[in-house]
């Protein structure tokens, strides 16, 4: 049983194994080859993933969060779509580094169209990317190329806005909080919002949650805009305690 527990746990993992033993069975020479290239991306890696998360770590601890939601959070407008398409144009590093900022991103409160962003221009639009492009296939293509892709890029980031929220991202349990609004209840008073505007809104006369808390911290500040509703029509829960 303890098997099959590591292995369900582990399913990518062992399905990558697998996949180089037929390989290895089929062709050995192309195996042997993928294997290769396989050690080359993880030494890359290695290389590269102890700078980001220590970057990530400085976002963390002494980028305010009011900050980051200035200039890429929900209210950011088309001047965090630039800051957000500039950062991913002038990063430097493969793409796959650019997940864990992110993610920290993502938790000091920036909207996903504006990380979006920045992962489509860090994958495709990157400056020193772009300079090799002029160099090899002209100027005129590079800079029609970057305009049409930028209009794409934007485009994307307009529809996952729309369609995908903080809410629908895997995160730690234990760190975030799920926070509802029981519409029923609700009599449209605009209390909660004018008490924290960044997670909670007014929609047709009615409140509903903008954003789902993340930390200790903010969990408490959430609790006492519960209290504070004079209709009890918010449900907030943290860590398995429900308020």
């Amino acid at each position: 049983m303890k098997a099959v527990t590591i292995i369900k746990k582990n399913k990518l993992l062992f399905l990558v194994a697998l996949a180089y033993a037929v390989i290895f069975i089929v062709s050995p020479e192309k195996a042997t080859k993928s294997v290769g290239n396989s050690v080359y991306y993880l030494i890359e890696m290695l290389q590269v993933l102890p700078v980001i998360f220590l970057l990530t770590v400085v976002i963390e601890a002494l980028v305010p969060k009011e900050l980051i939601m200035r200039g890429f959070g929900e209210k950011s407008g088309f001047k965090g779509n630039l800051l957000a398409l500039l950062l991913g144009s002038i990063s430097a590093g493969p793409v796959y580094a650019a997940f864990p900022i992110s993610k920290s991103l993502l938790g000091k409160g920036a909207s996903i169209s504006n990380i979006v962003i920045i992962l489509s221009s860090w994958a495709v639009i990157k400056v020193p990317m772009l300079a090799n492009e002029a160099k090899f296939l002209g100027v005129n293509f590079m800079a029609i190329r970057w305009m049409l892709t930028v209009i794409a890029i934007f485009i994307m980031a307009y529809i996952m806005g729309s369609f995908v929220k903080k809410k629908d991202l895997p995160t730690e349990a234990s760190q975030q909080g799920v926070l509802e609004i029981k519409e029923e209840y609700c009599v449209g008073c605009g209390l909660c919002e004018k008490l924290l505007p960044d997670y909670y809104e007014m929609k047709d006369n009615k409140a509903v949650v903008k954003m789902m808390p993340e930390g200790k911290e903010v969990a408490q500040i959430v609790r006492e805009s519960v209290d504070k509703c004079p209709s009890k029509a918010i449900a907030f829960n943290m860590e398995g305690n429900a308020s």
